[in-house]
């Protein structure tokens, strides 16, 4: 597929979603939850793989109501899911979109601040 048809088609693949008022909604409400610092910090640190609730609150030197609380709003929005594993409850990313959403986010933040590459 060449270069144009790839934009061609994902012109056409964006205009599909903007025509459901329920998947725009669905995206502000994801991008609502990317854009506080603490969540935005555990869904980086789940990229790198499952983790519990002590683990995620030393990543993000918070505490531990504040990493469920902030875990809450990443399950409701569909970022994260758990599982219990006795007594612990262990989060994960909810899919690939969820790492490529950070991934990409960090990379243009990085090129932004003159940081890529290094």
């Amino acid at each position: 597929m060449s270069n144009e048809a790839a934009h061609k088609l994902l012109d056409q693949s964006i205009a599909y979603f903007l025509s459901d008022e329920d998947v725009i909604y669905e995206a502000t409400q994801i991008f609502d939850a990317l854009s506080d610092y603490t969540r935005f910090r555990i869904l980086a640190a789940l990229c790198a793989g499952e983790r519990g609730v002590s683990d995620l609150q030393e990543v993000c030197q918070v505490s531990q109501s504040a990493i469920s609380h902030q875990l809450r709003m990443l399950r409701d929005r569909g970022l994260v899911t758990a599982r219990r594993e006795g007594q612990r409850v262990i989060y994960r990313l909810a899919d690939e979109h969820v790492a490529s959403l950070i991934e990409v986010g960090l990379s243009h933040a990085a090129e932004l601040a003159g940081k890529e590459g290094e």
